[in-house]
């Protein structure tokens, strides 16, 4: 599923036009990122929360050459689901 596809089901099932729900798409998005850029956390409940990770500098190895690399610490944003979103996700698939 796009991002354009996602704004067809919001349009329809809420009757705003494509331009109004692209326009609160866009919102959505842009405050998530902005929150996650400053090094916060949110929580959306029955849905998940979106938060930033630290990951620390490490030592990995080339597996071709079974050479020592070194990765450095790098931060990046993540998703972690609900109980309840998980659950009903689990469900639908069995």
């Amino acid at each position: 599923m796009t991002k354009a596809d996602i704004i067809d089901q919001i349009s329809a099932g809420t009757g705003l036009t494509k331009l109004e729900t692209e326009a609160v798409v866009n919102g959505f998005i842009s405050v998530v990122k902005e929150e996650l850029i400053r090094g916060g956390r949110i929580d959306l409940r029955g849905f998940g929360s979106f938060s930033v990770q630290h990951r620390a500098a490490r030592t990995a190895r080339n597996p071709r050459t079974n050479t020592p690399v070194h990765v450095p610490a790098s931060t990046t944003p993540s998703f972690k689901p609900s109980k309840e979103f998980k659950k009903e996700v689990d469900e639908s698939a069995s």
